[in-house]
């Protein structure tokens, strides 16, 4: 059975179709219903329907600005519209929200019905599309795959970058016209309540199904994980990357009842950088835990830049082979080598943890040498050395190798769990903020604040539910409404002038809002506050 929510401002109608339907008859249940814009997206972020059947001219919120918002929330719900037929050239403007349906007014209940029946089917197809148990074709697979699991380190990056964009063209994954791409790397989990994997190759269909309505995109299955390559414009990733990935996590959660965790890279200007981007998108989703349900993101989850591992095993790899080799007068000395090495990372000014850790990787890979080649007096002269044994060498048994191994790690993990409470709390605040100084603005949104502080609207969004119980809509319109009392209490303002200062363009959509989050109108307010200050 599907939900439905239905909204018009035309209360008989609205009411008419409601009651005169045979909802469940034709597969649907009638969940809630709005008179007006906003109320219907309170009510779709509330009850997350299937189908909202609204009228395209709405109070307050245009069935246009309806659809473009609900994408934002609730992308796996579906949309269709009621409109006169002059109205037709408005409602093209729509297209780009994937509307299911578009019905001409007046309309009959048994054409409604009939129309309603043929969204149920096309319902059904896209569930059934979703859990469609087949293979994809891996056609691409031979050079999809080496690009994001093994990464590619040309001589040349010029070159190389020019490689494999001619590759990629030639297997069918970027078209002629792809220097405006940029690429992302998605990596889809799925699993059941009690948090086993169950995530195989048939769900690469069902990510796919989803994806293809926004983006371009290529998908294979690896070691219990759908792999994604997702490949669009600047502009097209700003508008639909935050939506479908939450379309992947709801259209999972609702068809399937399982939970969906997504872990998504940052977005990268080459191909060659893919299999870094696949590395973020990895740790992203370590973020998740067993049983979660939602997106992880590695620029909401560590906003600094990560180790670049393919250059780090590269230096390693250079290193190796200078201790291993002999020694021509041609060749670069291992000295000549690591003082260019660490006379690059002062210029660039590299962080101490990039220091660190690479030099842990040269340290481990020095010691792998020695162990390999060395006899016992070597091992037990290199054993002496300060610095390893400050280190890689620790003195006692494994099982107290062991203890300090442990504690270092439950150090780690406590010290990552208290940074993202705070860095958490720190975001929140940062929005509490900027509401309480920009909610006279009318662009104030959550992806404009999201932007603004440089998290995806994803994670702001389920972060602020969290913390305060309350969504971004209901905070914002709270410090609009309460600084509207403010004004009418202790000014002479007009109503027109006080809803103009609270971020309202519409002064009957101002009082609508002040009247429901308040329980009486403006007007009736001030009023009361004049009868009171009379007596």
């Amino acid at each position: 059975m599907y939900t439905v929510v239905v909204a018009d401002d035309e209360e008989e109608l609205r009411r008419a179709i409601i009651r005169r339907v045979e909802w469940e008859k034709i597969g649907f249940q009638v969940v809630g219903e709005a008179e007006n814009g906003i109320e219907a997206l309170e009510i779709v972020e509330k009850m997350e329907p299937d189908l909202l059947l609204t009228d395209i001219k709405m109070p307050f919120v245009s069935g246009i600005e309806l659809a473009r918002q609900v994408r934002e929330i609730r992308p796996t719900t579906q949309i269709a519209f009621l409109s006169g037929f002059d109205e037709f050239s408005y409602a093209q403007q729509a297209i780009q929200y994937n509307i299911i349906s578009y019905m001409l007014k007046p309309i009959s209940m048994a054409d409604l019905t009939k129309e309603l029946i043929a969204v149920r089917e096309k319902i059904d197809h896209l569930f059934w599309e979703f859990c469609n148990k087949r293979q994809t074709q891996m056609d691409k697979f031979s050079f999809l795959m080496p690009l994001i699991m093994d990464g590619y380190q040309p001589e040349n990056a010029q070159e190389g970058e020019e490689f494999l964009a001619k590759a990629a063209v030639e297997s069918g994954v970027l078209k002629n016209d792809h220097h405006d791409f940029r690429y992302a790397v998605m990596i889809t989990s799925i699993r059941d309540e009690a948090g086993k994997n169950c995530t195989d190759g048939a769900h690469v269909h069902s990510v796919d199904s989803i994806l293809k309505k926004y983006l371009r995109h290529e998908s294979f299955y690896w070691n219990g994980r759908v792999i994604s390559l997702l490949i669009a414009t600047p502009a097209s990733f700003d508008k639909y990357l935050h939506i479908l990935v939450g379309d992947v996590v709801q259209s999972t959660e609702r068809i399937m009842n399982l939970n969906c965790s997504i872990g998504v890279s940052r977005i990268t200007e080459k191909l060659s950088e893919c299999h870094e981007a696949y590395v973020e998108a990895v740790n992203a989703l370590g973020y998740a835990g067993r049983a979660d349900s939602g997106v992880h993101y590695i620029t909401d989850e560590e906003h600094a830049e990560g180790i670049d591992v393919q250059e780090v095993l590269g230096i390693v790899a250079e290193v190796e082979t200078l201790i291993r080799g002999s020694q021509t007068e041609e060749d670069i000395s291992l000295e000549v080598y690591l003082e260019k090495l660490f006379e690059g990372m002062r210029e660039k000014k590299a962080s101490r943890a990039k220091a660190n850790y690479l030099m842990v990787q040269l340290l481990a890979a020095v010691c792998k040498i020695i162990y390999a080649v060395a006899d016992g007096e070597e091992i037990e002269r290199i054993q002496k050395n300060t610095l390893l044994q400050s280190v890689v060498f620790q003195d006692g048994s494994y099982r107290e190798m062991q203890g300090k191994l442990t504690e270092f790690c439950l150090i780690a993990r406590e010290m990552v769990g208290s940074q993202r409470k705070k860095s958490s709390k720190i975001l929140c605040e940062r929005t509490l903020q900027m509401i309480e100084t920009g909610y006279g603005s009318g662009d104030i949104s959550l992806v404009s604040v999201s932007n603004e502080i440089g998290v995806s609207p994803n994670y702001l969004s389920a972060l602020i539910k969290k913390e305060t119980g309350k969504t971004f809509i209901d905070l914002l319109t709270g410090k609009r409404i309460e600084a509207a009392k403010e004004l009418l209490m202790c000014t002479s303002m007009k109503i027109k002038e006080i809803s103009e200062k609270c971020g309202y363009s519409d002064q009957h959509y101002f009082s609508y809002c002040f009247k429901k989050y308040s329980g009486i109108s403006p007007n009736a307010l001030r009023r009361q506050m004049k009868t009171e200050g009379e007596t």
